[in-house]
């Protein structure tokens, strides 16, 4: 397992008890909690903690994005792990540009696969794909799926 993926799975279990308590149990304290339980030789924290940081700084527009692209269901109908599955990857597919946006897919459909329902892979891969084809459409990506960098021009 890379340490990336590894730093995914304790951000999902982060994010599921931070969730469980309506946001009222510090996140660092859940998180360095966890690092000590599941993760104690874990030598990747930083991504974890910055993963964290970013989805609590956007959470509002995470969740904005969420009842968009997933209208039939109401957020709180949501369950945690496919709620907080969700975050991650659209934290990582829309704003961390340091991962690649199928990397950002896959990696959240193989946690809701781990983690979630009997559906919960399906569910995540239709929300995602739907955020990416937007992305797409909206001039966001390359031919090849990839952001485009600063400064280019289409060819």
């Amino acid at each position: 397992m890379s340490n990336r993926h590894l730093g995914r799975i304790i951000a999902l279990q982060t994010l599921f008890e931070w969730d469980f308590y309506n946001g009222t149990k510090p996140l660092e304290s859940i998180l360095e909690h966890n690092l000590a339980e599941f993760a104690e030789k874990f030598d990747d924290a930083e991504f974890t903690k910055k993963l964290l940081n970013g989805i609590i700084a956007h959470v509002q527009t995470i969740n904005e994005t969420i009842q968009h692209y997933a209208p039939d269901w109401p957020l709180e109908q949501i369950t945690n792990i496919d709620r907080n599955v969700l975050r991650i990857g659209i934290y990582e597919l829309k704003m961390d540009t340091d991962i690649p946006p199928k990397v950002a897919i896959n990696e959240s459909i193989e946690l809701g696969k781990s983690f979630g329902g009997e559906s919960s892979g399906k569910f995540v891969n239709g929300v995602l794909g739907s955020i990416f084809r937007d992305m797409e459409k909206n001039g966001e990506l390359d031919e090849d799926g990839e952001r485009k960098t600063l400064g280019t021009t289409p060819s």
